[in-house]
């Protein structure tokens, strides 16, 4: 017969759990906003005016956002959208891998840096680029930059958020 200590399972790491949590509102939210918006009651659209208003102040550019239902837009542009997946995209291959691969940033601490600011600031890059006139609002170039800056913050950031703090601590010290 199996001892009740030999059931006892690691406790819950709820930086994880919240930050997966984030995730899904952020991949939902933006998406749900027109849909609820075009469902005419009260309650769904005061929720989507919530969303919008949320998206209007993370977003530089909502109203360049793609039209989903009825010609209502997506809450955020997709250069905003495009990070977000680039965070699902890491999130799922931390699912699969749990930080073991060398592409985590974290394993290589303060040199790792440089290829992180190469990353996140292409989503600056790409914007600045289009309001100083260089190149028009394309929302495949956009979605691309934000995709890339996405992934950069979830090479480095999962990890932290995902394992305990003893790997942290871990990886701080390398």
């Amino acid at each position: 017969m199996a001892t009740l200590s030999a059931h006892i399972t690691r406790p819950l790491n709820w930086r994880g759990i919240v930050a997966d949590s984030v995730l899904v509102a952020m991949l939902s939210g933006p998406l749900a906003a027109p849909f609820l918006y075009a469902w005419g009651w009260f309650a769904p659209r005061t929720v989507s005016g919530i969303i919008y208003t949320m998206g209007s102040f993370v977003c530089p550019q909502p109203a360049m956002a793609v039209p989903l239902y009825d010609n209502y837009l997506m809450a955020v542009c997709m250069r905003c959208y495009g990070t977000v997946l680039g965070l699902l995209l890491t999130r799922l291959w931390y699912a699969y891998d749990a930080g073991s691969s060398r592409a985590w940033l974290p394993r290589y601490g303060l040199r790792a840096l440089p290829i992180f600011a190469l990353m996140i600031f292409t989503y600056a890059a790409e914007f600045a680029g289009q309001v100083v006139g260089l190149w028009r609002f394309d929302n495949t170039v956009t979605t691309i930059a934000g995709l890339i800056t996405g992934i950069g913050l979830g090479l480095m950031f999962h990890p932290m958020l995902q394992q305990h703090n003893d790997w942290l601590r871990a990886a701080v010290r390398r």
